[in-house]
């Protein structure tokens, strides 16, 4: 025990395990995809690690979160295995969905991780919808959406928030603002400063925190499970964030220019993926380097699954639709 903190050793080197765990996955899954040993593009949680790191140590494994395209951090951070994760953005079938959904479906309810989304906003009913679903049962269960400030201006997150402050519904919305939707400024999409005063519109309370802080987003958090678990109804947490890379993983070869050198020079002095450890260090708490060395063999093993795993059959393309077969063709129908 740090006796200049309220938390224990074990969770504050856990907090620094699962942070640096989600950014050199996302590394890795960068090289990989240069490899072409996964198809396709995905998005980096690079620079937000604090905030799915300080959400999910907040909430109990039976709580429930609702991801985004930007998903990678919040299914690790949630306790997600970076074996099947892996294998399911290569499209192998040890995959967390067989190697059919890829980086932005992925899914384990046994974990309360009711699936990543390509669609910006459309995890906000999903999680009202777990809550409700906790609230009729008598469970006092805890629903996390994520969104971005992108999705904070779409209309099924209006409709959710607002929907959880009628029902009183147990549910933290939780907007990673990192300042850029894809490549429009949040400056140009809204006229407030701190997105969480909309909060009060909605009649739930909103808190502003600073998303580079790990110990920070944590303690916000914990706050607000306290008072939605206990009955209280929604509430609003902005977490202030910075992704230091492209909006996805080819935007780079694209030749994309929105943002100044200068200014992701000046959030990447607060990476906390730096002070962080810094700080463990400083303390006394642990030598980071020791959580170092046991996320990258963590992540050799994953990589090495994962290519050892084998593809689909090509017979078994068409297993696991939802959709009707029609006898004679070999495409199916509704």
């Amino acid at each position: 025990m740090n006796p200049t903190h309220p938390l224990d050793r074990d969770k504050l080197i856990g907090f620094y395990r699962t942070m640096r765990l989600i950014r050199r996955f996302e590394e890795r899954v960068v090289e990989l995809v240069n490899r072409d040993e996964i198809p396709g593009v995905t998005h980096e949680y690079v620079g937000q690690e604090a905030v799915a790191t300080g959400v999910c140590h907040a909430l109990r494994p039976d709580d429930v979160i609702t991801s985004t395209h930007r998903g990678h951090g919040h299914i690790l951070a949630k306790g997600g295995d970076p074996r099947r994760m892996i294998a399911e953005l290569m499209g192998k079938t040890t995959g967390y969905n067989l190697g059919r959904g890829g980086s932005m479906h992925i899914a384990d309810l046994s974990l309360g991780i009711y699936g990543a989304n390509g669609i910006v906003g459309a995890g906000s009913p999903i999680a009202c919808g777990a809550a409700l679903a906790a609230k009729l049962h008598g469970i006092d269960r805890v629903a996390v959406a994520f969104f971005g400030d992108g999705g904070m201006n779409q209309g099924v997150v209006h409709e959710a928030l607002n929907l959880a402050a009628i029902w009183k519904l147990p549910v933290i919305f939780v907007c990673e603002n990192n300042g850029y939707a894809i490549s429009a400024s949040i400056k140009e999409m809204a006229a407030l400063e701190r997105l969480a005063d909309r909060a009060a519109a909605y009649g739930m309370p909103g808190e502003w925190v600073d998303g580079m802080d790990v110990l920070a987003v944590h303690a916000a958090t914990t706050r607000a499970v306290e008072r939605v678990r206990g009955g209280a109804g929604p509430m609003l947490l902005e977490c202030r964030t910075y992704r230091f890379v492209g909006h996805f993983t080819a935007e780079k070869a694209r030749g994309l220019k929105y943002r100044t050198e200068e200014e992701i020079a000046e959030w990447r002095k607060r990476d906390p993926l730096v002070i962080y450890p810094a700080w463990l260090r400083q303390e006394g708490i642990c030598d980071p380097a020791q959580v170092d060395a046991e996320v990258e063999a963590l992540l050799e093993e994953a990589v090495a699954f994962a290519r050892q795993s084998p593809f689909p059959a090509p017979d078994e393309a068409l297993d696991g639709m939802y959709a009707v077969p029609y006898p004679g063709f070999p495409a199916r129908g509704w």
